[in-house]
């Protein structure tokens, strides 16, 4: 029986996910890994080089079926969870005129109810024991308005919102919550969201390694929340906090807006 913890992340079969799982592995972390795409497989076996043990679970967590396949895959392993990095997402570039409904509904099924879901089961669990530390991916976007990427702003709005609340409601039963607050990161967010023809697409990204392992240690260290990655992504962050929602929406519009980037 090993005397490692085990720790659970989703979205970990590239880009910042990955990168998390890896910070997990290297410091000596068991891992149950998610994702929905066929790259799972090969990242597992990457982490698995850290001398660790893996289990890799590919489900779509957009799903009822899929967030339970996955809860029931760690509760399968009989060991209980020391940490989760519920860090899967999805987001959508374009005008909320002319996007497809399905497509701004796959962001709020993921990135809003499969967040809600795996928390609600695995903070249950982590309370119940009096241990436990959950690291929710948020984005300096939750900061503020997301125009032609409304719906992906708000999602994170929310993932912020419900990470911070759960800090404070957790703060005597020994189960920390962190909330990770990255800027553009260079992964594939910005080809899977259409967002490679706008500003945002084109300009500078941060490194996924860098933000991973600024997260880990926010979350062994039991903080609130990160800015994680270049001085800019803190500067613009800082910027944020003071500016009126109105201004940034306009900022976010000019680098965000369709065919910016020309």
């Amino acid at each position: 029986m090993t005397s490692r913890p085990l720790a659970v992340v989703t979205g970990a079969s590239s880009g910042i996910g990955f990168e998390l799982a890896r910070q997990f592995a290297t410091h000596g972390f068991d891992l149950v890994v998610n994702a929905e795409d066929a790259e799972l497989a090969a990242a597992a076996d990457r982490l698995r080089t850290e001398g660790v043990d893996v289990a890799a679970v590919q489900t779509d967590l957009r799903t009822r079926d899929g967030v339970e396949g996955l809860y029931a895959a760690v509760a399968a392993t009989g060991r209980p969870v020391a940490a989760v990095a519920l860090n899967a997402g999805v987001g959508k570039g374009g005008s909320f005129v002319e996007n497809p409904i399905e497509d701004e509904q796959s962001i709020i099924d993921l990135n809003i109810t499969a967040t809600y879901r795996l928390a609600k089961l695995f903070v249950r669990d982590m309370a119940a024991r009096g241990e436990g530390k959950v690291l929710f991916t948020s984005s300096i976007a939750s900061t503020m308005p997301g125009p032609f990427q409304a719906v992906y702003n708000a999602s994170k709005s929310f993932v912020q919102s419900l990470a911070e609340a759960l800090a404070t409601e957790l703060r005597d039963t020994g189960v920390t919550v962190t909330s990770l607050m990255p800027g553009p990161t260079d992964t594939e967010f910005f080809d899977r969201g259409d967002l490679l023809d706008t500003k945002l697409g084109q300009g500078p990204k941060d490194d996924p390694a860098q933000v991973a392992e600024q997260g880990f240690e926010a979350l062994m260290a039991g903080k609130d929340k990160v800015v994680a990655g270049s001085l800019m992504t803190k500067a613009q962050a800082a910027a944020n906090s003071v500016l009126p929602d109105r201004l940034k929406s306009a900022a976010h519009a000019k680098m965000a807006e369709p065919g910016s980037a020309g």
